[in-house]
């Protein structure tokens, strides 16, 4: 007698999905890229056309996926899609990537952002317990040298992980239950923040921010500080393609998918809109640049410091929400790719009464842990932007290809504006890839050397598997 496996509930609705797509985005990234757009795009029309860019390029990103995620609905998302559109090993070198380092780096860089706001109302958090130089004989060139500072927040970090992984375990419905309650907070703490800033006095005069890029700027020097500003922007607009991770455990997901992708861009768009120009009408331009709380210093410079502090602890339950949407979506990979026997055994399961992928969660929260601890997230982090666009970019290739090879396959949503819109959006990833690649072409580098490692892993677990298929006496399930 087969044991009937057991699979994951669809217990999503509407408002947990576009919970997970703006509770995803809205996390540090809208209070702690403003000031490095500010750095690096050098003026306002700069920054505002960098916000704009990577609203269009997320909202078409959000079209396609949607049509990717209500014609194939299942756990893995971006592996689902590149193993039907081009072939297994292409969709297990997404998941390699995802689960090994880009999610698990991702998680950590959260909570390091989380500990960053903790240290404001905690100063002892930030406190160096010890420090060690790092640098890599021969390799200086390309991995620049760095220091290494231990202090309270890594281990505090850990805690938060292993909470968020704990509320996940338990299960989705509590997962999606605790997202809608963060993101609702989240989102009224940024409009608060909107809202001080608006409705404040006029500030006194002050000498006129710098609205167009400075006229000796040449043309490269122009486009080259947009492409950064556009790279930071991207960032803090990451996120939006999380609910297609979850595919199998969304209701109803013709319907959902595309309503929670293409509203939950939009919303966020105009949120971050609106949240620049509010720094900016109460800080100057430079100011916005240089600091490392820009939501606190707007209020602290309107309200007074005890407000501040109480916006920065909005700051912390807006990294906690970002934190759990993203332990909810991001463990489904690692079950898919071990449920299809090409990754590591012990992260296949689904547990018999909570109906999560239990044992993916705990590995994906042991991974983030070490790196939280070891520090090194951050690194990762930029690392692996580059990689992550490449697959996002791969992604609509394959809607492309499965518009050739599968014209019959049902497809509740089709995206709109095809081929055009689809086709920007892979233009847009081709060319931001190709820009990080020239500004770090020794990360680059050695992102694509670690997406290839997976390929050896790929091979052992492929060639055990279709002997265990071609084994006598076993039959499928």
């Amino acid at each position: 007698m087969t044991e009937k496996r057991l699979e994951l509930v669809r217990g999503l609705g509407a408002w947990a999905s576009a919970a997970i797509v703006v509770g995803t985005m809205i996390g540090t990234g809208i209070f702690l890229k403003p000031a490095e757009m500010a750095r690096e795009g050098r003026s306002v029309s700069v920054v505002f056309a960098a916000w704009i860019v990577g609203a269009i390029l997320s909202l078409f990103g959000a079209f396609s996926f949607a049509e990717l995620g209500s014609m194939i609905p299942e756990a893995g998302g971006e592996y689902a899609y590149l193993r039907r559109g081009f072939g297994p090993v292409y969709g297990f070198l997404f998941g390699w990537t995802h689960s090994i380092v880009g999610r698990p780096s991702s998680l950590a860089s959260i909570a390091a952002g989380l500990m960053r706001f903790f240290s404001f109302l905690f100063p002892f958090v930030a406190v160096p317990l010890f420090t060690v130089h790092i640098a890599i004989p021969g390799l200086t060139g390309w991995i620049k040298p760095y220091d290494f500072v231990f202090t309270w927040a890594q281990p505090l970090a850990v805690v938060w992980l292993l909470i968020m992984t704990g509320v996940n375990y338990l299960g989705v419905r509590l997962g999606g239950a605790v997202q809608v309650f963060l993101t609702a907070i989240k989102i009224m703490s940024v409009a608060i923040v909107i809202g001080v800033a608006f409705f404040s006095p006029a500030p006194a005069a002050r000498t006129p921010d710098p609205f167009w890029p400075a006229v000796g700027d040449g043309s490269g020097a122009v486009l080259s500080a947009f492409l950064a500003a556009l790279a930071a922007a991207l960032w803090a607009y990451d996120g939006w393609e999380d609910l297609n991770l979850v595919g199998s455990e969304v209701k109803d997901p013709q319907k959902n998918f595309p309503r929670a992708l293409v509203g939950g861009v939009a919303f966020v768009a105009v949120v971050y809109l609106l949240f620049s120009a509010a720094c900016l009408k109460v800080l100057p331009f430079e100011s916005v640049a240089n600091s490392p709380h820009i939501a606190s210093d707007v209020v602290e410079q309107v309200s007074g410091r005890g407000a501040a502090a109480w916006i920065t602890l909005a700051m912390v339950i807006s990294a906690i929400g970002s934190m759990n949407s993203s332990v909810l979506s991001g463990a489904r990979v690692g079950y898919a790719m071990a449920r299809d026997k090409i990754f590591f055994k012990i992260v296949d399961g689904i547990h018999p009464k909570f109906r999560t992928p239990s044992r993916s969660l705990i590995f994906q929260g042991v991974l983030a842990s070490i790196m939280a601890l070891s520090g090194t997230f951050e690194e990762l982090t930029n690392l692996f932007i580059f990689a992550g666009w490449i697959f996002y970019g791969s992604a609509v290739v394959a809607l492309f290809r499965m518009r050739k090879t599968e014209p019959d396959l049902p497809r509740p949503y089709r995206c709109w504006g095809y081929p055009w819109v689809p086709g920007i959006f892979v233009a847009g990833a081709l060319a931001l890839t190709f820009n990080i690649w020239l500004q770090r072409p020794g990360r680059s580098s050695i992102g694509l050397l670690l997406i290839l490692a997976g390929l050896p892993f790929y091979r052992r677990w492929n060639r055990s598997a279709l002997a265990a298929s071609n084994s006598p006496g076993i039959q499928p399930s």
